[in-house]
Formats: structure tokens, C-alpha cells, sequence
């Protein structure tokens, strides 16, 4: 069948068609260039009357004549004032043309690299939030990601940072291997280099996933607002305490969560095992809590296993009764805190037996800080001596009721060389530097609640107090004031903190049963280095 010929107009005009669209095309764009701000006003008027009428209509009807007299009256003083009506219609375009701009459209749902992203995880979970039983699966390859993750939100650079998942009600949330292995799952997925916190909600079956800012590492050492009895051991999230603090960070005055240690006849933690890397910063926590022990009046006993030195900034101070680096230092210093100890439990029973109170002497906190002691025990066994650590379990069993406080840092590379009664008596635990969540666990007796990082700065970890929850803990900087590589700031505020020197020849006891002078580091006589306590028959 042979095919006929278009009409004549129409195969000829298809060429001015084209030129007659094109041109009205730009006229329209013309205009509406043109016409803008008429556009844009006239959509304010209607935003206007609009919000009017639904005002008017929102309005009692017992109030709509004094509404309407209010009105009339505004009308005719705006009227009668001099270039009024000009005034008022330049108000009106003015405010016309500020309701009807454009604005720019509210983002209503993820982009497309977020949608792949939030699709790769619902993928990631599949295995492990759904079962081959299950009609109608939560959780299913090809599934809809919507129904199991409710709120979401993303940083600038297109990563999860918080993340609300809906699991279904079998899986097991109940066990910590299961938890384990969805956070670290989730870990991996969102971003590693980052913390992220997890909260589970099993009644509710419902997971948050949340990244935790970065403690705050400028507070420097400085006299805190604590009672007596109590020790900043670092900062921590806000919302896991329910206490603040205020510091300043450089200059800048702020109110920061603490981790606060209290210790005492009443306390249930009165003991502390700090551990760490090398560089981690135990030796800063041990020199922030023999600040704070002795701006409140205690005693301080140092024992620095590892000989580096950083506690010398303490030689000589008042209220410093010794400073030891050597084993026989050690061992003598650890036998007189032990019988010390055995004296005041002695002194306070007859005390009370005698219906008076305790003898003040007695009441004095006693503070006996370790540094990496295992390197003393070693060495003191490697020279046929007794081991210093030994001397430690009359203060850490029977510290508590005579005010004597004992807090021990080791690396992890010697935990096995601490004996039992460290182990067992101190139930306040740190953990600083990069650790496995193994690690942390096997310490604190639980993991942690967030994702640890492979870098962190010194002094920043995990502290547990007792059978309390794990906190994230920033140390505050109380670096070696002598070491000139820290910063200048940092050293300085340990300075300010530090008490005076004794008088030479002062002495450093106070009272009957204290050290007659601080040890130097240097082995001690045993008869005129220590003071032996008088046991009262």
C-alpha cells in the first residue's frame, strides 16, 4: 500500500513550528523574569490573607467586635497621619514581598549516596536479624530499609552519625556475644576511626547507634571543687554522671561531667588499679590524685617502680613523707605503711572500746601511690630480697577503716606479676591508652559500652568504680613540671598546685607515727630513715 504525502502546510511549516516554540519560550522566560517581584508580591498577598482569614476564624466571636473596632480606629489614624495610606501600602509590599520569597526547599529524605549507604547496611544485617522461619521477615535481601531504620542522620562527608534500628523481637539482645558482634559489625560498616555509642533497648527491641564527640583535653590540673574525701580521677560524657563541675579549659570557663572517687571509712571502692601502655598517662593520674590528696591535708607515700624520675616536682614537699625509686627504699617504705596501718586500726578500736573519739592522727588520710611496682618486685627478688608487694596487703585488706588509701599503675605487660590482693581489694579500675575490648573487659570486669579507637591522647580511657558502669575518662594534663617538652601552660598549673618545701633539717612527720623525713629516692637507713611506730602494748 503505497504511503501518501503529508499536506502541503504541513510538511513545509515543521521548521517555523520549531522557530514559534522556541520563541515563545523565551518570551515566557522574559516575562516571568520581569513580572518577579510582581509575582513574588502578589504570593505574599496571599500568604497574608490567608493567615488572616485563619486568624479571623481562630478569633472567639465575643472578641471579633472589639477586633473589628480596633481595626477601623488603626484605619482611620493611619488615614489622617500625613502620607499615611503612602506609609501603609509600602509596609504591606514590604512585608508581601519578605512572605512571598522564595525559599529554599527543606531536604525531606537522604540523597542518593546516603540512600546506598543506609542500603549497605540493612544488607550487612540481614544475616543476623532474620531467620529462614520467619513469615514475614523484617530483615530480608531486597528488603525495604525503611521499616527497620526510623531516624538516621549523616555528617558533611556522607557518614552515619546516628542511626535508630528496629530488630525483631527473637534475636538474641540478651547475650553479650550477640551485642558484640551487631556493634562491631555496625563498627566497621559506619566508619572505623571513629567512637560510636550503643544503646539497647531489649523491652523495645531497638538499637541507637550514635558517634561520641571527643573528650575535652585542654582542662589542665587545678584546684577542683571537691569536698574532702573526694577525687577527680577525669571527665567524661555529659548525661552519664549526674554531677558537673566547674573547670577551665585554657581560659574559658565551663561546667564538665567528672568521674569522682570517693574513698574513706564509708567508701565501697576504697582501693584503685590504674593500667596502661607505656606513654598512656598513668603517671599523670597518679600525679593528679597526690595534688588533690594534698591540697585536703593528707599524707602521700611514692613509690616510682619504674625510676624515670617524674614524681621528683614531690621531693621535699610538705606533706610528701616519701618518694622512693629503689627496691630497699621500697620495701622499707611499704613495711612502715604496713605497720602504720596495723597502728591505727589499733589506736581507733581502743579508742572506741574507751567510748572516745578517734585519735586525729588516725583520721589523716594516708595515701600510698605506686608506679609500676612489678619493676621493684623484680628486682628485689633478682637480688635474693623479699618482694616489696607483699608489704602491701595489711593497707589494701585493712586501709579502709584507718584511712589509708592505695592506688597501684602497671603496664599490661606485668599485670601478671601483681599478686592477688591487688587484684582482689582494689575495686576502682582505670584503663588508659589503646586496649582491645578483651582487654578492657578482662580489667574492668565488663566492655565497653562504645567502640575503642586505635589512637587516642594520653590520659584518655575507660574508669569503672566498683560494680558501676563503664565510663569513657579523660584524664586532666598534670604533666612533669620539670619536663620541658610538655607545654608550658600544663606545667605552670602543676606548679601553682604544688605545697612548699619543708624547712631543711624540718623533717617531713608530723605526727607520732609518720616518717621523721622524705626519702629521695636513695635506699634509706633503717634506723634513721624510718621512724618505727610505737604499737601501744
Amino acid at each position: 500500500m503505497a504511503r501518501r504525502p503529508l499536506p502541503r502546510i504541513l510538511s513545509s511549516g515543521t521548521a517555523s513550528l520549531s522557530r514559534g516554540r522556541d520563541f515563545a519560550r523565551t518570551a515566557a522566560d522574559t516575562a516571568t523574569d520581569v513580572f518577579h517581584p510582581l509575582l513574588t508580591i502578589g504570593r505574599g498577598l496571599r500568604v497574608l490573607a490567608s493567615a488572616g482569614r485563619r486568624k479571623w476564624s481562630e478569633t472567639p466571636k465575643d472578641k471579633r467586635g472589639p477586633a473589628l473596632f480596633l481595626g477601623a480606629a488603626c484605619v482611620l489614624v493611619v488615614a489622617l497621619v500625613p502620607y499615611g495610606p503612602l506609609l501603609a501600602l509600602i509596609t504591606l509590599m514590604a512585608a508581601a514581598a519578605w512572605r512571598g520569597r522564595d525559599r529554599t526547599p527543606v531536604k525531606t529524605g537522604p540523597s542518593d549516596a546516603e540512600t546506598e549507604r543506609l542500603g549497605s547496611l540493612y544488607e550487612a544485617l540481614v544475616p543476623y536479624f532474620s531467620i529462614p522461619e520467619d513469615p514475614n521477615p523484617l530483615f530480608a535481601h531486597g528488603g525495604d530499609w525503611d521499616k527497620a531504620f526510623s531516624g538516621y542522620e549523616f555528617d558533611e562527608a556522607g557518614r552515619v552519625t546516628r542511626l535508630h534500628i528496629r530488630y525483631p523481637a527473637y534475636f538474641t539482645d540478651g547475650e553479650a556475644a550477640s551485642r558484640a558482634r551487631i556493634e562491631a559489625l555496625l563498627h566497621a560498616k559506619s566508619g572505623r576511626g571513629r567512637e560510636y555509642l550503643f544503646d539497647w533497648d531489649e523491652e523495645g527491641n531497638q538499637l541507637d547507634l550514635s558517634v561520641l564527640a571527643a573528650l575535652p583535653t585542654g582542662i589542665a590540673a587545678q584546684p577542683f571543687v571537691t569536698s574532702p574525701g573526694e577525687t577527680v580521677l577525669g571527665f567524661t560524657d555529659a548525661g552519664c554522671v549526674q554531677r558537673t563541675l566547674p573547670v577551665l579549659e585554657g581560659d574559658e570557663p565551663r561546667d564538665v561531667p567528672p568521674v569522682i572517687w570517693r574513698t574513706g571509712p564509708r567508701s565501697t571502692e576504697p582501693h584503685l588499679l590504674a593500667v596502661g601502655q607505656p606513654g598512656s598517662g598513668t603517671s599523670t593520674l597518679i600525679r593528679s590524685v597526690a595534688l588533690q590528696a594534698l591540697r585536703h591535708g593528707g599524707d602521700v607515700l611514692i613509690v616510682d617502680g619504674g625510676g624515670s624520675g617524674e614524681y621528683a616536682c614531690l621531693s621535699g614537699r610538705a606533706g610528701v613523707l616519701a618518694v622512693e625509686c629503689g627496691p630497699t627504699g621500697a620495701q622499707a617504705t611499704l613495711e612502715w605503711a604496713a605497720q602504720e596501718t596495723e597502728r591505727r586500726l589499733i589506736a581507733t578500736h581502743r579508742a572506741r572500746e574507751s567510748g572516745r573519739p578517734a585519735p586525729e592522727d588516725t583520721r589523716r588520710p594516708l595515701w600510698i601511690l605506686l608506679d609500676q611496682p612489678s619493676v621493684l618486685a623484680h628486682l628485689a627478688v633478682a637480688e635474693g630480697g623479699p618482694d616489696p608487694l607483699a608489704q602491701l596487703q595489711v593497707p589494701l585488706r585493712h586501709g579502709r577503716p584507718a584511712h589509708v588509701t592505695v592506688v597501684v599503675a602497671e603496664h599490661f605487660d606485668h599485670l601478671e606479676l601483681l599478686n592477688d590482693s591487688v587484684w582482689q581489694h582494689t575495686r576502682a579500675r582505670i584503663i588508659l591508652g589503646p586496649a582491645g575490648i578483651q582487654q578492657i573487659a578482662d580489667v574492668l570486669g565488663l566492655p565497653p559500652h562504645t567502640t575503642p579507637t586505635a589512637q587516642v591522647p594520653p590520659g584518655r580511657g575507660y574508669a569503672r568504680l566498683g560494680t558501676g558502669p563503664v565510663h569513657r575518662l579523660q584524664v586532666p594534663a598534670t604533666p612533669d613540671p620539670y619536663d620541658e617538652a610538655t607545654h608550658p601552660a600544663y606545667r605552670q598549673a602543676v606548679l601553682e598546685l604544688l605545697p612548699g618545701r619543708l624547712a631543711p633539717g624540718g623533717g617531713g612527720g608530723r605526727d607520732h607515727g609518720t616518717l621523721d623525713k622524705p626519702l629521695q629516692g636513695h635506699p634509706p637507713a633503717q634506723g634513721s630513715a624510718l621512724g618505727a611506730p610505737e604499737i601501744p602494748a
